[in-house]
């Protein structure tokens, strides 16, 4: 077994950007794994370590080379590499002087297509010490940067400056010169806590010595958690509690070495203003968490992350709170402001805002918007005063955007035309379906819960999606400037999770009627729909619906995400019964026979041409399963359906085992083909079961 030691690498840099820090250690380390595998350099786990001015990667147990190698190279026939008298030949003597060794050395190699002259050799690998520097090159030349920078009068670009490089394997630098400088064993502690350089002596004490003598967390896993500790211990002791905001969370994390929580407060004057606009001047401005009282209502307080252990705490909490308190007082500013105005006074402005070049402005998509939304209300059987709410939320819906507190913090957008309707005495749902017609924001966010919202946040995504679609401007690669993908799953969230049996293509041609000629042929609304088929795909694979379930289903061609989701449910069920693979393979038998003779099967089942008893113990199970079936399957009642469908295995086995389909006896054919097909039916009511796999196990 080839000896081991740790390989440590550390690139030092200036402040990083905090929403790269994380994912550049991350590839750093795939890099440097990808490129062992390459060279063949066998090892144990892989760490990475990331800082605001550190990415490290610690490779555990590396081998200290590469295994050797036999080689085997071959040469001329040997029929051409000896004359008549046994002499080599010029072809023998060149391949033995290209191997560097005499012919008489060289091996022969017999096989039953002939005979050659071959040398074999053993390559000795090259040592690890020798392979990691290109290997590292290599790993940060393919680094996700996406601005690289040049300093100095060096020719070389990264992220930020490097000022230091540890290669250490073993007890022993590797000597080398990356992004311009050489690499060395000492690596630097906190800017301020601990400038001077830190010696490593060897790879495995890089985490512990960096937390015992240079004051900094390097693994950013571990530091994170740690601040997700402070911020609630720290909550607490304020007397209240603090909603971990993830994305800020991992902000904060990238942002500090040595993470010090401070408890600060501000004016209670400022409770006064929407907490959404508090949360957003404290999360946005300063990367605060708020701190919430135990029933919801937000406190003057925050709790601020600093990267210095101070000596006089006191004086941080002080400066931390002056800086926050011109940031409020804008906010308050920016909020009095707007509520100078009714929010319905602002339609007049989002006219000459352009929603899309070819697709109009902002008001024209209101106006769009709050038509399609009626509709979506009607579909929902809502009563026409909720229709009516609908319709004025939709006129509204965009008209916070040109507000002062949405042009300093867009992510209150929806937020803040909640807020404003409230003030300007609009209806309650109105202001609630405003709250909630940008959601979901994200994955994993939740979807609008009244019904007003719900028909509001489908038609504004659908408006969109149908435009977009209508201008050719759909998502290709990893470009979506609009956002399609997250509009297209997120109606499909709202149909499925908010349980609106909604017909998808219905509301889809619906939206697209909005644009006239731009939408061109019904060719769209099956190009849209087709594009959500593949967002429903990965939303039932997170799910974890298996792929050929929802092939399955599909191949039905449900066009309501609501319905298509219960069938999607009852069809995996069914796939763990006993009875599922048999099942499965039968109904490809039928589906098969039935390809056949697709344009001459009859609809009815004559029992006086039924000639074996398995024929009659078929029709009969049919007949027993059939109304129970449908009942089930006209109420969605899916998962029942198929387990009472579950019932048929015996029958169709024992059917195919005694019974030739395809006879040449006409009549007698043709009734065993429509018995088949209306068993086919049955299933085929929920999903193609034909298109199950078995499992692997």
């Amino acid at each position: 077994m080839a000896d081991v030691a740790d390989l440590l690498v550390e690139i030092g840099t200036e402040e990083l950007p905090p929403d790269s820090v994380q994912q550049l250690s991350a590839a750093l380390g795939a890099g440097i794994a990808a490129g062992l595998a390459r060279a063949e350099l066998g090892h144990g786990t892989v760490e990475v370590f990331a800082t605001p001015r550190r990415i490290a990667v610690l490779v555990n147990e590396l081998e200290s080379g590469q295994p050797e190698r036999p080689l085997e190279r071959r040469g001329p026939a040997v029929s051409a590499a000896f004359d008549a008298s046994g002499e080599p030949t010029k072809a023998a003597l060149g391949f033995a002087s290209s191997c560097g060794v005499e012919v008489d050395q060289l091996e022969r190699l017999e096989s039953e297509k002939g005979s050659w002259l071959v040398f074999r050799s053993i390559e000795v690998g090259q040592s690890t010490r020798s392979l990691v520097p290109e290997i590292v090159e290599r790993a940060l030349s393919s680094l996700p940067i996406r601005r690289r920078m040049r300093w100095a009068d060096l020719d070389v670009e990264f992220a930020r400056p490097v000022h230091w490089v540890v290669l250490l394997y073993g007890e022993q630098v590797i000597e080398a010169d990356l992004l311009g400088v050489s690499s060395g064993r000492h690596t630097r502690g906190h800017r301020f806590h601990q400038p001077n350089p830190l010696r490593i002596d060897e790879p495995s004490e890089y985490a512990s010595l960096l937390y015992s003598s240079g004051h900094v967390v390097a693994d950013h896993d571990a530091r994170r958690e740690m601040i997700r500790k402070q911020v609630a211990e720290m909550a607490g002791e304020a007397g209240g509690t603090a909603p971990i905001d993830e994305g800020l969370l991992e902000e904060v994390t990238a942002l500090v070495e040595w993470p010090v929580p401070i408890v600060g407060s501000f004016d209670v004057e400022f409770l006064k203003l929407p907490a959404c606009v508090l949360v957003a001047t404290m999360k946005g401005a300063q990367r605060y968490f708020h701190v919430l009282d135990d029933s919801g209502a937000l406190l003057p307080r925050f709790i601020a992350i600093t990267n210095l252990e101070s000596h006089d705490p006191q004086s941080v909490r002080s400066g931390n709170e002056r800086v926050i308190r011109p940031r409020l007082k804008d906010a308050a500013f920016f909020y009095e402001t707007d509520l100078r105005q009714p929010l319905a006074a602002r339609l007049d402005a989002i006219k000459s805002i352009k929603f899309q070049e070819e697709l109009g402005s902002l008001y024209d998509k209101v106006h769009r918007v709050s038509k399609l939304g009626a509709h979506i209300g009607i579909a929902m059987r809502l009563d026409p005063d909720d229709v009516r709410l609908i319709r004025r939320a939709g006129l509204l819906s965009k008209c916070d955007l040109v507000t002062e507190v949405v042009g300093e913090f867009p992510e209150l957008q929806g937020d803040m035309g909640r807020e404003y309707a409230r003030h300007a005495g609009e209806p309650e749902p109105v202001a609630e379906a405003l709250g909630e017609v940008y959601l979901p924001r994200f994955a994993g966010d939740r979807v609008p819960k009244t019904p007003i919202g719900r028909a509001l946040a489908v038609a504004d995504k659908l408006d969109t999606l149908a435009g977009i679609f209508a201008v050719g401007q759909v998502p290709s690669g990893d470009k979506d400037p609009f956002a399609l993908r997250r509009a297209a799953l997120g109606v499909l969230r709202i149909l499925i999770e908010g349980e609106l049996n909604l017909d998808l293509m219905k509301l889809i041609r619906a939206a697209a009627a909005e644009y006239g000629e731009l939408a061109g042929s019904e060719s769209l609304a099956e190009r849209l729909f087709e594009f959500m088929m593949e967002r429903l795909r990965a939303y039932f694979l997170g799910q974890d619906i298996p792929i050929d379930v929802f092939q399955a289903v599909l191949a039905c061609r449900p066009t309501r995400p609501y319905d298509f989701a219960r069938r999607a449910r009852a069809v995996s069920e069914f796939k763990t019964l006993p009875e599922a693979a048999s099942l499965a393979a039968a109904n490809t038998r039928i589906q098969n026979i039935l390809k056949q003779c697709a344009d001459t099967l009859p609809s009815s089942v004559d029992e006086t041409l039924f000639a074996e008893d398995a024929e009659w113990n078929l029709a009969a199970k049919l007949v027993g399963l059939s109304p129970r079936a449908r009942e089930l399957l006209s109420a969605g009642r899916y998962s029942q359906a198929m387990r009472l469908l579950a019932g048929f295995r015996d029958s169709v086995d024992t059917f195919f085992d005694n019974v030739k389909v395809m006879t040449e006896d006409d009549a007698l054919r043709k009734n065993r083909l429509a018995l088949l097909n209306n068993i086919s039916m049955l299933f085929l009511a929920t999903a193609d079961i034909s298109l199950l796999q078995p499992d692997e196990n």
